[in-house]
């Protein structure tokens, strides 16, 4: 059983930490985007140093007292809020947010935890890097975030998720001991690798404190293009299309259904949609070429013409401009904003083998026509199988009118995932929004292996009590 963190214990640990570092907790720290759970707290945990964070949590071990990793707040599965049960002492590092070292010839740079995303990514760019790492929330998201939840963004098909770009983690684990994983090795097989063991955790397992960071050469010529196209396995064919004539040089891949802009328009009209009429199906295309190659955008107009010439593309348009690249992106990234406005019954972060989406989309739309009725905006990172798919209400209804139906959506929806061979969790987590889903599709061996590392780890069940197990 944990201890919640009264008055007693938060007087006790700030007499043993320097003037400052605990503080009562900001309704920031309690609130989560979606506003669907509203957390607690007996005080929240400033630390500035690794040294603070292992002493923070060394005492919260010894008393039995939960402990709330936080990075940017931008979770979308209660990760970082906490609801119930006994209050825990959130544990920010947002004043370890400092560069420690950059090495260039091995395009590495070491940060701390703390440090947000796009700063990070305007690191790199000093040096004439990247860190391509690139999600919604950057300009809030923080790297221990990104880290603990495994993120992945609109590059993982040409860099990986998260996972891929780290080389090395320095975390406090659960009994206040110090991990100091921070090497710099692309090889090191000593043993079980713990770094990846943190890493997508979602902070159950330990705190990351600091990390080495992959970086790449800045490439020198992009080219980008939004593309009409039949279906989504028409979509799916031009994927390989292009990926055989710039292989390794696609960076992002989006596939965007018609009712992500008529969304837009409806409710965000500020936001121009580049092709008119609007299709049905729509593929955003981006490529990157390094120095010594051809221009991309020569090589994006073959790519155009070859797919038009095999009917995988009605239309379509090039960014003649930076201004136009940066507008095709904002239709994009706009989508989800748009979908707040209007209101998800249930929204689904999922996965599948590249070769079933085209058949999951009609399955899915027709299992859910049959049960109400509903809008869809089906959207995502095709080149990585990843698709947001989420469902709205008919026109001129509300979201609380499918109150009764949401958790049969949900149900619908993911066990139709699962029956191909899919993932309910693709790039968001678990949190606690998912612990009942794991529990539902999980493999029971890889049930029971995770279960048996918690306990080993966190026998008392201090970190993140709650999220990713019950």
């Amino acid at each position: 059983m944990l201890n919640p963190a009264d008055s007693a214990f938060v007087a006790r640990l700030a007499d043993s930490l320097p003037a400052g570092t605990l503080r009562e907790a900001e309704p920031r720290y309690l609130e989560e985007p979606r506003g669907r759970w509203q957390g607690q707290a007996g005080a929240v945990a400033l630390p500035r140093s690794t040294a603070e964070v292992a002493e923070i949590v060394r005492q919260c071990h010894a008393a039995r007292v939960g402990v709330l990793p936080y990075g940017g707040g931008t979770g979308l599965v209660g990760g970082q809020i906490m609801s119930d049960g006994p209050a825990p002492i959130i544990v920010s590092l947002e004043r370890m947010a400092g560069l420690r070292a950059i090495y260039p010839a091995e395009n590495v740079a070491v940060v701390e935890a703390g440090m947000i995303l796009a700063t990070a990514q305007d690191e790199a760019a000093k040096l004439g890097r990247i860190f391509p790492l690139s999600l919604a929330s950057e300009g809030t998201a923080r790297i221990g975030g990104v880290l603990s939840t495994n993120a992945g963004g609109v590059n993982v098909l040409r860099y990986g998720n998260a996972r891929d770009l780290c080389l090395g983690i320095e975390a406090v684990l659960p009994d206040g001991s110090i991990f100091n994983g921070l090497k710099r090795l692309r090889k090191d097989n000593t043993g079980y690798d713990l770094r990846h063991l943190l890493i997508g955790a979602e902070g159950t397992l330990g705190i990351i404190t600091a990390a080495a960071l992959r970086l790449y050469p800045a490439p020198a010529s992009t080219a980008t293009a939004l593309l009409a196209v039949p279906d989504p396995a028409a979509a799916l064919a031009l994927l390989e299309l292009a990926e055989g004539r710039a292989a390794g040089m696609i960076s992002a891949f989006e596939l965007i259904n018609r009712a992500g802009p008529e969304f837009l328009a409806e409710h965000m009209p500020e936001v121009p949609l580049p092709l008119s009429p609007l299709p049905d199906w729509m593929v955003l295309v981006e490529l990157a070429l390094p120095a010594g190659f051809e221009a991309a955008e020569p090589v994006m107009a073959g790519i155009l013409e070859a797919a038009m010439e095999a009917g995988l593309v009605a239309d379509g348009v090039i960014a003649a401009s930076q201004a136009q690249r940066a507008g095709l992106w904002r239709v994009r990234e706009s989508i989800p904003l748009a979908n707040r406005k209007v209101g998800a019954v249930s929204s689904h972060d999922i996965s599948l083998p590249l070769s079933e989406v085209p058949a999951f989309i009609p399955r899915a739309d027709a299992a859910l026509a049959a049960l109400g009725d509903f809008r869809i905006n089906c959207f995502g990172h095709l080149g990585d199988g990843n698709l947001h798919y989420n469902v709205f209400p008919a026109a001129g209804r509300t979201k609380a009118d499918y109150l009764p139906l949401r958790e049969a959506v949900k149900a619908l929806v993911h066990d139709t995932v699962h029956d191909m061979g899919g993932s309910v969790s693709a790039e968001h987590g678990l949190g606690r929004l998912k612990v009942g889903d794991l529990e539902r599709y999980g493999d029971p061996a890889k049930l029971a292996a995770m279960r048996a590392i918690k306990a080993a780890l966190d026998p008392h069940g201090i970190m993140n009590p709650g999220a990713v197990l019950r």
